[in-house]
């Protein structure tokens, strides 16, 4: 009685290992995490002045990001939609009769029969296909600046983690922004954002529940031979 059990053990597990591995949550991506910029080495502190460099205030600087390290809030407005429609109607008949030869003033004839010829064909082809799509985004996500390139573009990027009840939510981001793109409040849009790459995935039970299992989509795969 061992043996039965021992195969059915063995049989079930590839099915229990696919299954642990039908959803794989996202996980934090150290590219994507906060950039600080490197600290200079510290300097004795003056005694005996009213001024300190280390608490003065920059009355008339910039506050738009444009050092390493600065944070640069991106609003969110992504937003496409495609449509593709193709139809296609092809036809060709061909016709061809051959009349008998004659010999000696008479018709070939085969097996008492007028040796005529005939030939015809028809082939015809229709075919219609239409395809549409449309995505949105819209919030708002704060990065920090990991770079500065030697045109003064800076390099942006950050995720940010929501927890709502029983799922969680990720949006990640990062691309290439034009410091003249970024407005006085030191917001820019993401429509501004070069070689932008955006992810927004989510886990959880919610999630769970929108995913198909791995044998669903096994018989909606390529590798489904019917």
């Amino acid at each position: 009685m061992k043996h039965p059990f021992i195969r059915l053990a063995l049989a079930a597990l590839p099915i229990a290992t696919l299954a642990g591995c039908a959803i794989v949550p996202p996980t934090p991506k150290p590219m994507y995490t906060a950039t600080l910029p490197v600290a200079p080495p510290s300097q004795p502190q003056a005694t005996g002045s009213i001024y300190a460099d280390q608490q003065s205030m920059e009355l008339f600087a910039d506050p738009r990001a444009h050092r390493v390290g600065d944070i640069l809030t991106i609003t969110l407005v992504e937003s496409t939609q495609a449509t593709k429609k193709a139809a296609t109607s092809t036809s060709k008949k061909n016709g061809n009769n051959i009349t008998a030869p004659s010999i000696l003033g008479h018709g070939l004839k085969v097996g008492g029969n007028v040796a005529d010829t005939s030939l015809a064909s028809n082939n015809s082809f229709a075919g219609d296909g239409s395809s549409s799509q449309s995505n949105a985004l819209t919030g708002e996500i704060t990065v920090t600046v990991a770079q500065r390139l030697t045109n003064g573009a800076l390099i942006v990027q950050g995720e940010k983690w929501l927890t709502i009840n029983q799922g969680e939510e990720l949006v990640r981001i990062s691309g290439i922004v034009r410091p003249q793109d970024i407005g006085n409040d030191n917001i820019v849009l993401s429509s501004r954002v070069a070689d932008a790459k955006i992810e927004y995935v989510g886990k959880g039970t919610l999630a769970d529940s929108n995913t198909r299992g791995w044998l669903s989509r096994f018989f909606d795969s390529k590798w489904m031979p019917f």
